[in-house]
């Protein structure tokens, strides 16, 4: 499986990418995983001003700086997209992203991992419901982190005594990154059988 862990935050003092790295770090344990960090601020991309949408546009005129990003993600099997959250939702950097994408993420898992002072509960509702719309398949476990920097290094660790809590943080990023490998294992025969019958 070949997975793409992304940082779905851009802005100065961001926190995001130690639970990415954290995220990246687990990841890279599991046999089977060849994971990638993605990191949206090395794809910066105007604010979407197609004047039809993406996936009705067979003449479609992409900017140089969209192609890199919509090339990067469709190279993946399933994703890990994390985010803060920022007034009850996801950062609109990431939603550009998504708004960019047209069928990159068909019949591919992804999963949520969310951070914010009560773990980002609206920021991954939001974030489910739009992925759902990408023809994702949205896996029904989350990573969920409050107080995320306080207890996540910038190398990705997790706090010693807090990775040894048998409910806690680290339990809930492996059970998620197990159902997505699961999910990726089904998927991707079905997909390539799929694609070849056109449907």
């Amino acid at each position: 499986m070949k997975l793409a862990v992304i940082t779905g935050a851009t802005r100065l003092g961001r926190q995001t990418p130690r639970q990415s790295q954290w995220i990246v770090n687990a990841a890279a344990e599991i046999e089977g995983i060849d994971v990638e960090h993605v990191d949206l601020k090395d794809y910066p991309m105007p604010f979407f001003n197609e004047p039809i949408s993406p996936r009705y546009n067979p003449s479609r005129e992409i900017d140089p700086t969209v192609t890199k990003w919509l090339e990067k993600i469709n190279e993946f099997d399933a994703y890990v997209f994390v985010t803060p959250e920022y007034n009850h939702s996801i950062p609109g950097v990431l939603k550009n992203a998504f708004d960019y994408m047209t069928s990159e993420l068909k019949r591919k898992p992804a999963a949520v991992a969310t951070h914010g002072t009560i773990g980002g509960p609206r920021a991954a509702m939001h974030l489910k419901d739009i992925l759902s719309e990408s023809q994702a398949i949205v896996i029904p476990k989350a990573s969920a982190v409050a107080g995320m920097s306080k207890i996540i290094s910038e190398d990705g660790e997790l706090d010693a005594e807090i990775s040894k809590n048998p409910y806690g943080p680290q339990r809930q990023l492996d059970a998620m990154l197990t159902e997505l490998k699961w999910y990726s294992d089904v998927l991707a025969p079905a997909r390539a059988t799929a694609y070849a019958v056109n449907v």
